[in-house]
């Protein structure tokens, strides 16, 4: 029995011994992880603060990118409205101009009418047959009636029927 005892006590200073090695291994092992971890640690903390230079260098760029749209968007406007005003100044020089020139197409209408009107029925009704139908017909529709059968009566019978067909209309 001492001999056992003796036995059992060395074997377990032996494994003690052996445990306390495999303990420290343990602890250097882990100390050296932990150096590792901090220095990932460490590398990832600053590509966390890159990220975030870069996230509000961003931001800034956007704000003034959406500034300066903001800004053409105002002047694209304006140019519009203008375009808008003088167009609207041209359309209503246009229909002035529109009714001026009608005004003088009537007032020569009414001279040449007048013209056509003091002359003798065959003399009128010679110029016509050799002027252009419609323009015939514009300066027959000025006339009165009886001027306009006196003229037609005097006119070769073809363009007396043309001219009489455009009248209708």
């Amino acid at each position: 029995m001492k001999y056992l005892l003796l036995f059992s006590l060395l074997f377990s200073q032996l494994f003690s011994l052996q445990t306390s090695e495999k303990l420290f291994e343990c602890t250097q092992i882990f100390k050296e992880r932990k150096s590792e971890l901090l220095v990932e640690l460490e590398r990832i903390d600053e590509q966390k603060q890159a990220l975030s230079a870069l996230k509000i260098a961003t931001e800034e760029l956007l704000k003034k990118k959406e500034a300066n749209l903001t800004l053409k968007e105002e002047e694209v406007n304006a140019k519009l409205e203008q375009i808008t005003q003088k167009e609207q100044e041209t359309k209503a020089m246009l229909e002035k101009n529109e009714k001026i020139l009608k005004e003088i197409t009537d007032i020569k209408m009414n001279n040449v009418a007048e013209t056509y009107a003091k002359m003798k029925a065959g003399a009128a009704a010679q110029i016509l047959e050799k002027m252009d139908n419609n323009e015939s017909a514009a300066i027959l529709q000025s006339l009165k009636p009886k001027t306009v059968g006196q003229i037609l009566t005097k006119m070769n019978p073809d363009k007396a029927s043309e001219l009489t067909g455009l009248l209708s209309k």
